[in-house]
């Protein structure tokens, strides 16, 4: 693999624009030889001669393997305004074309041999070359002193947890003796790591004090005898400097529990401005909650220096590579200097985060893991999934089965004359409803999957905003497989269904033939709230709880996954209305008959609205709640979409119940008018604010600055084919016959069409979504940590 292409497979998605621009200075290198070549054409050898091996000499020190962060541990960094005095002594002893100079505005690279031929080209690929360095390293020093900052507060989040733990341990209080060998043992590795954060924390962000919890008799018992004098005089230096602070167990009493977790009784204290913060009550289960919240802010934190370390190792790799085909085309010996240069920089030299990252490991291991590496490890640097030959053995398998299973149905029907039969109407009207709820799924899956495979190709991290657990989000062919598998036991049932009922010696026993759906339903059911390890239980306790939170809007707070799971099931209420239609199919007995007598019944027409509107108010519902907490107007104006979709469904709902001619008249213009309205608002929602299309000012007219899909092309047909099946639903107000089919089959289409609408908007969707990170280099979500101190004592602090 290329070098440009892993840097960026490599890459940070959300960072992509701060790594080097590694193809553009590629671009310049090109014009270098293109240049060469016009005024220094190669010479034709003379043919059957041997080509002389004597080529461009190259020293085997430019091809030295990069060594990275490793090597550089424990190196000083040199200070802003000088350059390392080796250099000098290079350029003097290898001719090297550049010198450095430092200035205000960062490195400045002077190139010596402008007057050669071709130099002005030379000297443009330098001053690019020093633009992307310098823009490189600003970058990493400003992440760098915020994860010093994160450091410190997590180092103040410890303090309170150990003391928290110890007061746990004895709610009645120890002597001071016994308290202060208590916290030895668990603040240990808290102590030792805090003046070494102090010390590699660059002054501007040295804010607060990192103190940790000090203890005054911390000498051990096998400590020996000749050591107490000198153990005296250590206590007593620093009972000095101890004089000023509080006792470490008095750390208490400046801290407060916070409330992070979301739940309708915070919802309601929120509403009535009650306080997010708990007075701390000493028991053991606040502390594994405590435990658990500071045991995601470290992996978090640990996840951030990992990516941080990789940033800095690429960019300096990027250096290096395109050097050495700079030296390579100009047979010059500029990349030795520079390299040093980079190296002795605040980006190549830096060790904060070595030292940081094994602080951490150290600290998360003893406080979090018991002391065993391999669990603490295993947490902080989870195993990467590995694709395995049998889950695509598997998809492949259930695709193949599922579509030998359509085939054998198709051949079953046409070969029985099935819809000639006078129980056509009867099975279409009581049966394919049931069946066609699977279809629903299977097909949503299948439109999902396929996002996943495109997200996936261009780089859209979807796994970041949606906020899995890493290692657990589902690859395409998990989602197929699960999907194939669905369908191929739909399929089975159906034709299990209509055997029995053409087989005379089966076709007695009707009431266990219309059973088959039921149990398939109770089987799906089974296994998504099943609480086994099995069958990706972190996917499925993930879509159930964002169910929840989303049927329970606004008592919840929105999140993408919430929202984003409501606006699918805008796109599912046929199959809303398939699963109320089981309840009625099979609580009332029409199943023993094979008959559809549910829409005789007032309750059932009355739920066929409400089922409908579900999906539309609970979003209607957290656009309001996010717009009270964003105070974004914007939101209120997405309310207002879904205010008039529920109002259009409920009309077409009304028109197809009515059968009085006076009022269809009424109700189809109202319905007809509705529609398009929601159509055109929701179509320009999709456009504007969905997918951040339509933007005349852009580079890209009428698209967007930035694309992720190389070809425009797409975007438009994406945008024609939203509004064709936007207004698709139209059909249930203007009464295209369709002779050919049945009232039901027409239903499913639209269905069907509406759900692949939903499947093409989701891709734009997440992909405007992660080009929003991308602008604000957001690659991580803040994570509510359990303490919150006192503002005063940070003030004082």
């Amino acid at each position: 693999m290329k070098f440009g292409k892993e840097l960026s497979s490599q890459m940070v998605p959300e960072w992509q624009q701060a790594y080097m621009s590694y193809d553009y200075l590629k671009k310049l290198l090109k014009e270098i030889i293109r240049l060469k070549l016009r005024t220094n054409p190669p010479p034709h050898p003379p043919p059957h001669q041997a080509v002389s091996g004597k080529g461009l000499s190259r020293k085997m020190t430019l091809y030295r393997a990069f060594s990275g962060l490793v090597q550089t541990q424990g190196r000083k960094r040199q200070s802003s305004g000088q350059i390392n005095p080796s250099l000098e002594t290079d350029i003097e002893e290898g001719n090297a074309p550049i010198l450095f100079n430092k200035t205000s505005n960062g490195l400045e690279t002077m190139f010596l041999m402008t007057a050669e031929e071709g130099g002005e080209y030379e000297l443009i690929f330098f001053r690019r070359l020093d633009d992307e360095f310098n823009r490189i390293e600003k970058f990493y020093k400003e992440k760098v002193e915020e994860v010093m900052n994160d450091a410190i507060m997590l180092n103040k989040q410890m303090d309170a947890l150990i003391a928290f733990r110890v007061k746990v341990e004895n709610p009645i209080g120890w002597g001071w003796e016994e308290r202060t060998v208590e916290m030895t043992r668990l603040a240990s590795n808290v102590a030792t790591s805090t003046a070494a954060i102090a010390a590699s924390t660059p002054s501007k962000t040295r804010t607060a004090r990192m103190e940790p919890i000090h203890e005054g008799g911390s000498r051990t018992a096998d400590q020996p005898e000749e050591d107490e004098d000198h153990g005296d005089e250590r206590r007593s230096s620093l009972s000095k400097v101890e004089a000023g602070r509080p006792a470490p167990i008095e750390v208490l009493d400046h801290i407060k529990i916070n409330n992070t977790k979301e739940t309708p009784r915070s919802t309601i204290k929120g509403v009535i401005h009650s306080s997010n913060h708990e007075e701390i009550k000493f028991t053991r289960r606040n502390l594994k909650e405590v435990e658990e919240k500071l045991k995601v802010a470290f992996v978090q934190f640990y996840q951030k220096l990992r990516l941080l370390k990789s940033y800095s190792f690429l960019n300096v790799l990027a250096f290096s590579k395109i050097l050495k085909k700079y030296d390579k085309i100009t047979s010059r010996n500029a990349s030795k200097p520079y390299m040093k240069m980079v190296d002795n920089s605040y980006l190549g030299s830096s060790d904060e985060l070595m030292k940081l990252i094994q602080r951490v490991e150290v600290t998360f291991i003893k406080h979090f893991a018991n002391g065993n590496r391999r669990k603490g490890m295993k947490i902080l640097r989870p195993l990467m999934k590995r694709e395995r030959h049998r889950l695509t053995f598997f998809t492949g398998f259930s695709a193949g089965c599922m579509f030998s299973l359509i085939v054998a149905l198709v051949a079953i029907i046409r070969a029985r004359n099935i819809f000639q039969e006078e129980g056509y109407k009867d099975y279409m009207n009581s049966v394919f409803p049931l069946y066609s709820l699977f279809g629903f799924i299977v097909l949503h899956m299948t439109m999902y999957a396929i996002d996943i495979y495109y997200w996936k190709r261009y780089r859209v991290n979807y796994a970041f905003i949606f906020g899995f657990k890493q290692g657990t989000e589902l690859d395409y062919r998990q989602v197929l497989f699960v999907g194939f598998s669905l369908g191929a036991f739909a399929l089975l049932c159906v034709l299990g269904n209509l055997d029995m009922q053409a087989d005379p010696r089966t076709k007695s026993y009707q009431a266990l033939t219309e059973l088959l759906p039921l149990f398939l339903l109770g089987a799906m059911l089974i296994a998504l709230i099943l609480p086994f390890n099995i069958l990706y239980r972190s996917s499925r306790f993930f879509f159930l709880t964002c169910l929840f939170h989303f049927l329970a809007a606004p008592l919840y707070k929105v999140t993408l996954p919430d929202f984003f799971l409501g606006d699918q099931l805008t796109s599912q209420v046929q199959a809303l209305r398939s699963i109320q239609f089981y309840i009625c199919h099979y609580g009332w007995g029409d199943f023993k008959q094979r008959q559809n007598t549910c829409g005789r019944s007032e309750v059932y027409n009355i739920f066929i609205y409400v089922v409908a509107v579900i999906p539309y108010l609970s979003r209607l519902l957290q656009c309001i709640r996010r717009m009270i907490e964003e105070r974004s107007l914007e939101q209120g104006y997405n309310g207002v979409k879904y205010f008039l979709t529920i109002l259009a469904v409920c009309l077409r709902t009304a028109y197809g119940f009515d059968k009085n001619k006076n009022h269809q008249f009424i109700l189809k213009v109202l319905a007809g008018s509705a529609s398009v309205l929601a159509a055109v608002f929701c179509t320009y929602w999709d456009f504007v604010y969905d997918w951040g299309l339509l933007n005349r000012t852009s580079k890209n007219r009428w698209l967007r600055d930035k694309l992720l899909v190389p070809h425009k092309r797409v975007y438009f047909i994406a945008m024609i084919l939203n509004v064709v099946l936007r207004f698709a639903w139209l059909q249930t107000v203007l009464d295209f016959e369709i002779k050919f089919l049945h009232t039901q089959t027409v239903l499913m289409v639209v269905a069907c069409l509406e759900i692949i609408r939903r499947g093409i908007w989701n891709f734009f969707r997440l992909e405007n979504e992660h080009l929003n990170n991308v602008g604000k280099y957001r690659a991580f979500k803040s994570v509510p940590l359990p303490f919150s101190y006192d503002e005063d004592d940070d003030k004082d602090d």
